[in-house]
């Protein structure tokens, strides 16, 4: 199988590579790509591989091409490359709301992959593990609403987010002047931001319209009430959320912590806390906290819940989701080895 991955150099690509490598995936030859050329840029299994420019022609006849940069490029190369026979699977919001294009998170929704598919779009990275919490809920007592506040690492702003706040945190420590924001609309350092991309004229941003749409989308609810406040926090890889949920059907706590228990790519603790630091670096999506209101607390069924979840952004909220898509095309025998 021969793999291109296009923006090689950003931390989404370069953590594409590591999962790649980490999982063994049967890979025959490999070729890195980003918007210029650069001399042993990227490293794929010990080795140090060359960058090259992404262009039409270069990119053309590989089996497999991850797309970890910006729309600009998705949408540029994507369209042609699945008409020439190759698999795409794009990080980008590009085509993530297309009706012909599956958004996957393969715990959740697998179902969602036939075998005529070519591209798949990676969802936004809060709603992956969003939904790999919602999913056990759904299956248990259903779901008719969730409220949702998302505390995200500086890295779903991408190697800028994480160097500014890398910066910020030594200006801050050092006591010289801080740098002004570019990745974010304020300073994260020592702070926390509640905007995560432009707002409309209703005051969501465009991040809590992506919650709610790919939300419902993954979990096959249109009808979902999804609301979403994003907030920006000064963390450097791991998102978290604390989720309150009301069911279609009553259920319990200790129902609910048995279908978490039984989930694949949950890790649920029954007690004590997890926090973005516990989990960076991990594939799991960790969940906790999970409690009802107080006066059902003693077991009595109920509808309202809350929880606290907590995933790496780079990793199940990026590149290790667009890995596990490609393990489940080559499991279906979707794509040759």
């Amino acid at each position: 199988m021969n793999v291109a991955v296009v923006g090689a150099t950003g931390a989404v690509g370069e953590t594409i590579l590591r999962v790649l490598e980490e999982r063994n995936v049967p890979i025959a030859s490999l070729r890195a790509f980003a918007s210029r050329a650069r001399a042993a840029g990227a490293r794929f299994r010990g080795d140090a591989v060359d960058v090259e420019p992404a262009s039409e022609e270069a990119l053309r006849g590989f089996d497999v091409v991850f797309f970890a940069g910006g729309e600009d490029a998705s949408d540029r190369y994507a369209p042609e490359l699945v008409a020439g026979g190759s698999v795409v699977i794009d990080n980008s919001a590009t085509f993530r709301m297309r009706s012909d294009v599956p958004l996957v998170v393969p715990e959740v929704n697998a179902g969602a992959i036939r075998a005529e598919h070519r591209l798949f779009s990676v969802a936004n990275c809060s709603a992956i593990i969003l939904c790999s919490a919602l999913r056990p809920i759904r299956d248990a007592a259903g779901l008719r609403r969730v409220h949702v506040a998302t505390y995200q690492a500086a890295s779903g702003a991408g190697r800028q987010g994480l160097q500014e706040l890398m910066a910020g945190e030594r200006a801050a420590a050092s006591g010289d002047p801080e740098p002004d924001p570019v990745a974010f609309p304020s300073r994260l350092a020592r702070n926390v931001v509640p905007q995560v991309g432009g707002f409309d004229a209703s005051g969501w941003s465009s991040e809590e319209r992506k919650i709610g749409d790919e939300t419902r989308k993954m979990l096959e609810l249109p009808d979902l009430l999804v609301s979403a406040t994003a907030v920006r926090v000064p963390v450097r890889t791991a998102h978290s959320e604390a989720i309150f949920v009301e069911t279609q059907r009553p259920t319990s706590v200790a129902e609910l912590a048995a279908a978490f228990e039984a989930a694949p790519g949950v890790v649920f603790h029954r007690e004590g806390i997890v926090t973005p630091r516990d989990v960076e670096g991990t594939d799991g999506v960790h969940v906790a906290r999970l409690r009802a209101p107080l006066d059902s607390a003693r077991g009595d069924k109920g509808r309202d819940f809350a929880l606290w979840c907590v995933g790496d952004q780079l990793r199940k909220g990026a590149a290790t989701n667009a890995v596990e898509i490609l393990e489940l095309l080559l499991q279906r025998g979707y794509v040759a080895r």
